[in-house]
């Protein structure tokens, strides 16, 4: 089905003069009001986008039996595809999973000089925010912060997705609590830092029927909050242009009537529908591209092609034909010739004053379980080693798959002893200590129901899983506990400095490849099922949302 030979990229001239400081050179997007500006001459960015990342599966889900690789560390492969990329008139490449252990810098530079961005997500297969068990913990914080750690130095990173599709379907509304969450240290954490300050964080979603719903929730601005829990910029993946589709049988139409009043930028972060091609799922036309960037930009910042690799899903624009060069199939020059005919009007800042006000929350009902305010706790990895030094009853343990018991025996026999781990996404109620680990937690239980059945050693065994220790409270603890309070249920300082190991290796095992279907997820499709309150967290089996 490939229409047009193989390229051999490894001479191509524009990747073999990159400058090691590139990246340092390349003018920062930033983001103003409802629209990308560079920050060197305050003209309008426009996305044209391809998702580059090989065999991944980017929804909200996790495995244990896959492994994924970190696309921007592999500056050989890089150098094959930039000149290809650039054919179809890219400038920003969007990747699901990075590895924050490994060197970035040639990737980096060689896009920086192609004029190519980065946006990327912030979690990977086996550590993300789950759809039907999502938390926000201390691994979660420190694989996201991590990733922001490693790219943050790279002025051709626009920003990061702190979840991905997390909501695809009405029995999870909750999960979005965690993911807005995660949105609020992220950008708490990139302040404290005294990081790049245009760095943004956004949410991406399916084309589900609670979109409304969901874009609402991540752009309001609950209390006094201010825009410390909303995101930056919003992602959109809309399959519903199919084939020779037109604006109003897509419903593009009613997106830019949504969007209208929405105070950030809103792009596509995936698009290219496959579906009903008489030609085959290469034979794709893309004829919404000149809606996208026709009558559609007062509105849409651009949009991103999934995307680069053929996989087993068949959404690819190449196949590798070897590790040096790469072969196009028949719509990359689809998409090359459209984009080569449009020219969407330019925006300057300096002309620009944003007139979009944050949306009011959604309110928790029928179709709707997760309150705005108050939000899961910040993560604070301090805090939740200076508990577990304070305890007198801890879990040696390290298998989670033995804790579920536990904490039903526990938080069945007085529900007061797990009071600080509580985590319930729609009445808004959380203890302090719900955003340490499963193990962390669990030991916090056990020693309320220790020290609640006056210290008896046999209310410290639980069939061998716990034992008796030492108490320990460090100068540096002390503030942090009388704040949370013995029951575990006060407010949580924020978390200084960065945490302890960024999770997250090229090696690390997740969703299973070549099974996502972008487009399963559709307006309009008949919601799953009814409502059921999920168990927040695999190992929280009693503990409901």
């Amino acid at each position: 089905m490939k229409g047009i030979g193989s390229w051999a990229c490894a001479a191509a001239a524009l990747v073999s003069g990159a400058l090691a400081a590139s990246y340092d050179d390349i003018p920062a997007i930033e983001v103003y009001g409802q629209h990308f500006f560079y920050t060197n001459n305050g003209s309008q960015f426009y996305m044209k986008g391809v998702a580059y990342q090989q065999n991944y599966s980017p929804n909200g889900s996790t495995s244990a039996n896959t492994s994924y690789s970190d696309p921007l560390a592999d500056g050989n492969a890089c150098k094959r595809d930039i000149p290809l990329l650039k054919q179809i008139y890219t400038n920003v490449v969007r990747v699901y999973a990075i590895d924050p252990t490994k060197n970035h810098d040639d990737c980096m530079s060689q896009l920086a000089t192609a004029g190519i961005y980065v946006i990327a997500d912030l979690g990977e297969p086996s550590v993300s925010i789950q759809s039907n068990n999502p938390e926000w913990d201390v691994t979660l914080y420190s694989r996201y912060t991590g990733v922001v750690d490693a790219l943050q130095k790279y002025k051709n990173v626009i920003g990061f997705f702190a979840g991905n599709e997390n909501v695809s379907s009405g029995n999870q509304t909750a999960a979005a609590a965690f993911v807005k969450a995660a949105v609020r240290d992220t950008k708490g954490y990139i302040a404290s830092q005294n990081y790049r300050s245009t760095l943004g964080v956004g949410y991406a979603t399916a084309d589900v029927p609670t979109r409304d719903q969901l874009a609402a929730y991540f752009a309001c601005q609950p209390g006094n909050a201010g825009n410390k829990t909303s995101i930056d910029f919003w992602g959109y993946n809309v399959y519903s242009w199919c084939g020779d589709s037109n604006y109003a049988a897509s419903s593009y139409g009613e997106r830019v009537q949504f969007f209208s009043d929405y105070p950030v930028p809103v792009f596509f972060a995936e698009y290219g529908c496959i579906e009903g091609l008489s030609g085959g799922p290469t034979s794709r036309p893309f004829t919404e591209v000149a809606v996208l960037y026709g009558n559609m930009t007062d509105v849409f910042s651009g949009g991103i092609v999934y995307e680069w690799f053929m996989g087993d899903n068949d959404y690819g624009l190449v196949s590798l034909v070897n590790s040096a060069s790469a072969s196009p199939y028949p719509d990359f020059t689809s998409l090359q010739s459209q984009l080569a005919t449009v020219s969407p009007t330019i925006t300057m800042k300096s002309t620009y004053t944003p007139s979009n006000s944050a949306p009011a929350c959604p309110s928790v009902g029928t179709s709707w379980q997760a309150k705005a305010s108050p939000l899961p706790p910040t993560v604070n990895p301090q805090l939740c080693a200076c508990m577990v030094s304070s305890l007198q009853c801890n879990i040696k343990d390290t298998n989670e798959a033995d804790y579920a018991d536990v904490f039903n025996y526990i938080c069945g026999a007085k529900s007061d002893f797990c009071a600080g781990i509580t985590r319930n996404a729609t009445t808004g109620t959380f203890g302090s200590y719900s955003g340490c680990n499963p193990k962390d937690q669990l030991a916090f239980a056990a020693n309320q129901y220790y020290l609640g059945n006056s210290k008896s050693a046999a209310a410290c065994s639980f069939d061998g899983k716990a034992t008796r220790q030492s108490a320990s409270t460090a100068s540096s603890c002390a503030a942090l506990l009388s704040s949370v309070g013995t029951a575990g249920t006060g407010a949580v300082p924020t978390a200084t400095g960065k945490a302890s190991g960024a999770a997250g290796s090229s090696s690390s095992k997740g969703a299973a490849v070549g099974s996502y279907s972008p487009g399963q997820f559709k307006y309009g499709g008949v919601v799953m099922g009814a409502w059921v309150a999920v168990a927040v967290g695999s190992l929280l089996g009693m503990l409901a949302l």
